[in-house]
């Protein structure tokens, strides 16, 4: 098979990946070559790639074609398991992937992995995703990354990154549909019993506010938000609350939240919505009435904007 129709998908394996991820997708690609066919005009070759000790660049430790010369077409950080990679840890690896990458292959990574590809700097002033609730330390890190957290994967050409560390299967299946076709990709997901990757993050995501500001004033406002579901937003309420004068709270509420009061109290109230679709027996008028909303229709237009799905469809996937 020549080099063009034999595309090579590297994994990288370093301090703390979670192998079962590398398995996984190891796994998932010699499925996609499987229902492919012995005869098909493409196939993916898969190796793992490790850094020893006494090495200055990770080698080849498995490779399903290992007689073949071609380069890897496509390299993938899958994701650490516990707390992201340290940047001296993750520079060791910088000069292999940005070689790979000026090479002319495509860099992914899924969750935390965005950790060790954020330290090449060529996520830079790119729209990448991670897991949710590693917002802040991604943004504190690598401040010129625009994360999009709604997203389950973002395939931005070159680079491709994954949100949890589930979502390589995602990631997975969106690279058999560039490297071998939808066709394939779609067989492989049903042999699989897995869903292609049409979801997104945000359909799993709950609200976390950002309470380590050090706002004493704005973060009095939040709890008090919390405490009562955030049904009671009136402007001048939320400023008594704080102390504040009206102008100068909404300056500080939205520099030490990164929302507008109310983008906030939208997401309390969305995010107990979510809460009763799970558990309740509530009708959704019932439910939008509960969490703050008079109009129901209101209600839903907001649901469906913050999650992505309407609030029938949201209870229908995620019942108990």
């Amino acid at each position: 098979m020549s080099d063009d129709a034999l595309r090579e998908i590297g994994l990288l394996i370093y301090p703390g990946v979670q192998m079962a991820a590398v398995l996984g997708m190891t796994d998932l690609f010699e499925t996609a070559n499987f229902v492919s066919g012995a005869g098909a005009a493409r196939s993916i070759r898969i190796s793992h790639w490790q850094l020893a000790a006494d090495e200055d660049q990770p080698t080849r430790i498995f490779d399903t074609v290992p007689s073949a010369a071609n380069k890897p077409a496509v390299v993938i950080v899958p994701p650490a398991l516990g707390t992201p990679i340290s940047p001296k840890v993750a520079q060791r690896y910088v000069p292999w992937l940005k070689h790979h990458h000026a090479a002319g292959a495509a860099l992914g990574s899924i969750c935390t992995g965005s950790f060790v590809l954020g330290e090449t700097g060529l996520l830079d002033n790119r729209r990448i995703t991670t897991h949710w609730t590693f917002d802040e330390q991604m943004r504190a890190r690598f401040p010129k990354v625009s994360l999009d957290l709604d997203q389950l994967t973002v395939d931005d050409g070159d680079i491709i990154t994954g949100g949890g560390a589930m979502s390589w299967i995602d990631v997975s299946l969106r690279l058999v549909d560039r490297l071998l076709g939808t066709a394939i990709m779609i067989k492989t997901a049903k042999a699989l019993l897995v869903d292609p990757p049409h979801r997104e993050q945000r359909y799993y995501s709950t609200f976390a506010p950002r309470l380590n500001h050090g706002d004493a004033a704005i973060l009095k406002v939040q709890h008090w938000l919390q405490k009562t579901g955030a049904k009671e937003a009136d402007l001048k309420r939320l400023a008594e609350v704080a102390g504040l004068e009206g102008r100068t709270f909404l300056r500080r509420f939205k520099k030490a939240t990164g929302l507008t009061t109310t983008e906030y109290f939208q997401r309390i109230r969305v995010s107990r919505a979510q809460d009763l679709l799970q558990t309740g027996t509530q009708s959704l008028d019932q439910i939008a009435w509960q969490v703050g909303y008079g109009d129901p229709g209101a209600f839903r237009k907001v649901f469906t904007r913050i999650i992505g799905l309407s609030p029938g469809d949201y209870r229908k996937r995620f019942r108990v």
